[in-house]
Parts: C-alpha cells; structure tokens; sequence
C-alpha cells in the first residue's frame, strides 16, 4: 500500500498527522479552508489524501477511518472552496449539448497542448513526467465513474456499465487499462506502484483527480460526473493518437505505445456510446441536470488546462515540472 505523502502546508499537514498518529480532532476547518487557495497544493495535496480513503487507502492507516465523521466534516470544508472556485471559473450560461459539441472542435493553436508538444518535440524526461503526474489518475482510471452506476437507471445506466467492462479490461485482468497504463510506465523505466509518485505531483495534477473523485462521492453531481466521463471519452481519441506517435519517435516502447493506440480506436467508440447514451439517456430522465452536465464537462477542461499550463510553462524554459523533481527526470 502507498505510504502517505509528505505534508505541504498547515491543511495537509493537519490531515495527514491525524491519519498517521491521531488525533482527529485538530483537522482543518471552514475558518481554515475559507482562506486557502483552493487550487493550491496544500488544499489539493488534503483533499487528495482524503479521497484516497474511499480508493486503497495507505499504509499503517485503518480502513475504519472511511468514515470517520470528523474527517468527512474536514472533507467537506475542503470541497467547498474547490466546488466554489471551480463554478466561478466555468461558464454558468449553456447546457450539455454546446459544451460538448465545443469539445469536437480541436483549437488551431496548439501551444497549450501537451499531447501536440510531445508528439512534434518533447523529450523522453518529459514524457516521463507527464507519465508520473498521469499515473495517479490513470491507474485508478474508470474507477471514480463506477460511483455514478447506481444513481443512473435504464437506457444511461445500460450503456455506462458497457463503457465502464471495456475500460475494465472486458472481462481480462491483462487489458484492465490501468494495468496497461503500469505497463507504460514500466517501458519508462518508472516506479509501476499505485500512488508512488503522490509526492512529485503538482497542485495541478492533484485537482485533475480530485475532481472525478468529487463528483463521484456527491449523488448530487451525478450530472457533473457523466459530463466530466464525456469529456475524457470525446477528447481521449486525437490526443492518444498524438501520444502514440510520441511514444514512437522517443522510441518509448511497445507497451507505451500500445497503452495510447487502444485508447484511439477504444474511445472514439465510447465517444459516440457515451453522447448518444449515457448523455442522452440522463437527460431524458432527469432534463433539469442539463447545466450540470456541462459544468462537469467545463471543469475538466478547466482542471485539464491549468495542468498543461503548469508543464508547458516548466518545458519550455528547460524546467522540471514536478512538485519535488527527481534527478532523473530533467537532464
């Protein structure tokens, strides 16, 4: 099991020493939380080690803290500044379908893509990067979703679960693509365990899976997490493509390379079974989560951007982008 993290400021510091000696009754509170940055990576980094609770949790930490009221009252001061912040930065104005039919439409500036960056001249350090931060969404990949299942009924929920035993390997431990995602970074020579690299992860990429993990939790925004799952299904396929041919020119690996060819043809797939089903079929249940959907949506490609933003910046002044770089990933 992932050890738990080192602290970065007085919130996480305060979560963490609580999980790991006790106890439970200095954790952070609104008075606390009301003041933080909410895309920081002190909030993040507490945020994130609670999530992790309700995932595989961490060593020498007892699975009877899941539910701990005082910790899930500290959960929630924390997700009100991040909820907050994240509806005030996305539009409040539009509905499901124009938020993801924006999303078919690929920018012709490319300058804030990191798929374009390291398909046309990225280094080998920083795919290996991009693989560390990745891996802690990637390797519980399609797990978060699976909470949306029980709060969906007929035509959506049918065709959720049909998306959900693909990314689940159909039935074979060996195409789990979480697995198949260890095996890239295995190719990477990186560390393949779960949450190894929790401490090297900026702010950025804390929220990227802090925000599947919020809307997963909260029946409330169910409408949040089938835009966010939208969202990475119609935008997954043309980025994989750009990431396999990466992965070629770097001479990466066969199973970098393959992690990013099955998502291509696997995701333009689930694109049009995620829209047309799970999308439509919501909405002709419950029409009133029309705005929910697109928020959901929109705070992905919010999420996504201020994590491309924080690489590209390090990149293309020859820095590291890690929260605490490790000497073999910039050289």
């Amino acid at each position: 099991m992932t050890a738990l993290p080192s602290p970065r400021g007085p919130l996480s510091h305060a979560v963490i020493a609580a999980l790991r000696d006790g106890p439970v009754d200095q954790l952070p509170g609104a008075a606390d939380t009301r003041t933080a940055d909410p895309y920081g990576d002190d909030l993040q980094l507490a945020l994130y080690v609670l999530y992790e609770l309700h995932y595989r949790g961490f060593a020498l930490v007892s699975d009877d803290l899941e539910w701990h009221p005082a910790l899930l009252a500290a959960r929630q001061c924390l997700e009100a500044p991040f909820l907050c912040a994240l509806r005030a930065d996305t539009p409040d104005d539009r509905g499901a379908r124009q938020a993801l039919d924006d999303l078919l439409v690929e920018p012709v500036d490319h300058t804030g893509s990191v798929s374009h960056h390291l398909a046309d001249h990225g280094e080998l350090w920083q795919m290996r990067e991009y693989a560390m931060v990745r891996s802690l969404y990637h390797l519980k990949e399609a797990d978060p979703h699976v909470w949306v299942v029980p709060r969906l009924r007929g035509r959506a929920k049918a065709a959720m679960v049909a998306v959900e035993y693909d990314e689940f390997g159909a039935g074979r431990a060996e195409r789990i693509h979480a697995r198949l995602f260890a095996d890239l970074m295995e190719d990477l020579g990186l560390d393949t365990g779960y949450g190894r690299y929790v401490d090297q992860a900026p702010a950025e990429a804390l929220a990227v899976v802090n925000l599947m993990s919020l809307f997963g939790l909260h029946g409330a925004l169910r409408g949040a997490l089938v835009g966010h799952f939208a969202t990475v299904e119609i935008t997954s396929s043309p980025g994989s493509r750009r990431l396999a041919a990466a992965m070629r020119r770097l001479g990466a690996g066969p199973a970098a390379e393959h992690f990013y060819t099955e998502h291509v043809e696997a995701d333009a797939v689930h694109e049009q079974v995620v829209r047309h089903e799970v999308v439509a079929g919501l909405l002709a249940d419950e029409p009133h989560l029309d705005a929910d959907i697109a928020f959901g949506a929109d705070a992905t490609e919010l999420v996504e951007a201020r994590l491309a933003n924080r690489l590209l910046t390090a990149w293309n002044n020859g820095r590291s982008a890690l929260y605490d770089p490790q000497p073999v990933a910039a050289h």
